[in-house]
């Protein structure tokens, strides 16, 4: 007999809201807790953030888009780049940059439909842009890990270690809701590993209040942060798109049309500058939530405004904040080789998905150009503003395909864009 589907719009019992909502925030909970901790700040702020900018969507979108918003990995190479020049404080103003080129983007989108996406970042960019992410991010876990250090330390390298295998073995074999939190249950072994091993300080868990307000951080306007910045926001626009096609699949509606994708790069857009204003890292609609829904075959907006709830009231439990800060560099680092593993394959899986040719030397160059910029470390510094890895190669991604674009309208292409990539929303 085959499970109910709760549509979007219904609401259930309270009883049964709870425990569903709450497994959305256990979805998010391990790689959400990742971004603010590379950043060197308290995770409080993002949850707090994180639930409010979910509300903020839910309204903007009339209720309309079960999506929770949760920390972009995309973001993450540019940021520890500023944070090591100039301070966290300055990053703040390139994610505020970033949400407002999502209100842009959804003005545009509501005027002339997505064809422009496709121009700037067709699918040979796309998906070679996102496998660098997490290839350029691969040093920073190995670093993170124990794994590059002179005289490796034993206990360093087991906890990492224990912590990816924990993490592998469960992608592999977990089931259920299980199979949504590899993550969440990686760095909880980890953690009581390294407790085992006495490398935990809890006195600051200890110390610190059951209840406190997060710390927030105001920005410091700086254009170099907003340069570095803007090329990853180009990659959550993609990344927005295609998880709003995936969950419209889901619940079997065209959520591009309604309520449409314009409200719903505004929501998130409105979400970013709030979040870069106090001191959040920025959002994105997060993936781990919609294979929540996939299991559950539970779409209601309403599982995902509580989920929201429960994260607000989260950020002011001073304990559990303090609990998440103690967590060890090399659990964390053990965890992020297998994430950071997981992003460069998704980028993959979206040039699989798209059933790339690459025998055409459209499809084969573009990626090419994207993936030898993003991990050779080659960088062109303009002025004061300095652009590699992932940053650089979306740059020379967006430029190349501007540029073909425009060849391929005068015929001059010896391989002419793929009619495949020709989109059809308007």
């Amino acid at each position: 007999m085959s499970r109910r589907i709760y549509q979007i719009e219904e609401r259930l019992p309270i009883l049964d809201t709870i425990p569903l909502s709450l497994q959305h925030v256990m979805a998010m909970f391990g790689a959400n807790v990742l971004v603010p901790l590379l950043f060197g700040i308290n995770p409080a702020i993002t949850l707090l953030m994180n639930g409010i900018g979910t509300l903020l969507y839910s309204y903007v979108t009339k209720g309309g888009i079960p999506s929770y918003l949760g920390s972009s990995f995309a973001f993450i190479a540019p940021t520890l780049l500023i944070i090591s020049k100039t301070g966290y404080n300055h990053a703040q103003s390139g994610f505020i940059v970033a949400g407002l080129l999502f209100v842009i983007a959804g003005i545009i989108v509501k005027k002339l439909g997505t064809r422009w996406i496709d121009i700037v970042l067709p699918p040979p960019v796309m998906g070679a842009v996102v496998a660098v992410i997490g290839l350029e991010l691969a040093p920073v876990a190995a670093d993170m890990a124990g794994l590059t250090a002179e005289q490796p330390d034993a206990k360093v390298l087991a906890v990492s270690l224990f912590t990816f295998l924990v993490g592998v073995i469960g992608s592999l074999v977990f089931r259920g809701f299980f199979q949504v939190i590899p993550v969440l249950i990686a760095v909880v072994s980890g953690y009581l590993l390294a407790l085992v091993l006495g490398m935990v300080n809890f006195d600051p868990v200890t110390a610190a209040p059951w209840l406190k307000l997060p710390e927030f951080h105001a920005p410091v306007m700086d254009l170099h942060a907003i340069l570095l910045i803007m090329p990853a926001s180009l990659v959550v626009l993609a990344e927005h798109i295609g998880h709003l096609i995936v969950t419209g699949n889901i619940v079997e509606r065209d959520l591009m049309k309604k309520p449409g994708l314009h409200l719903s790069l505004i929501g998130d857009g409105i979400s970013n500058m709030l979040s870069g204003l106090v001191g959040s890292p920025p959002n994105t609609t997060y993936g781990e939530n919609i294979g929540v829904m996939a299991i559950t075959r539970v779409y209601s907006v309403w599982v995902i405004r509580g989920a929201a709830v429960i994260a607000i009231l989260a950020s002011t439990i001073g304990k559990l904040s303090a609990l998440i800060q103690s967590i060890p560099v090399p659990v964390m680092g053990g965890v992020s080789l297998l994430l950071f593993g997981v992003i460069a394959t998704a980028g993959i899986r979206m040039l699989v998905e798209r059933r790339l040719d690459y025998s055409r030397n459209y499809n084969m160059v573009l990626s090419a150009i994207v993936l030898i910029t993003g991990v050779s470390g080659a960088k062109v510094t303009v002025g004061t503003v300095e652009l590699k890895g992932m940053v650089l190669s979306a740059v020379i991604g967006v430029v190349i395909s501007l540029t073909a674009y425009v060849l391929n309208r005068f015929s001059l292409l010896n391989d002419p864009i793929p009619e495949s990539f020709q989109p059809t929303q308007k």
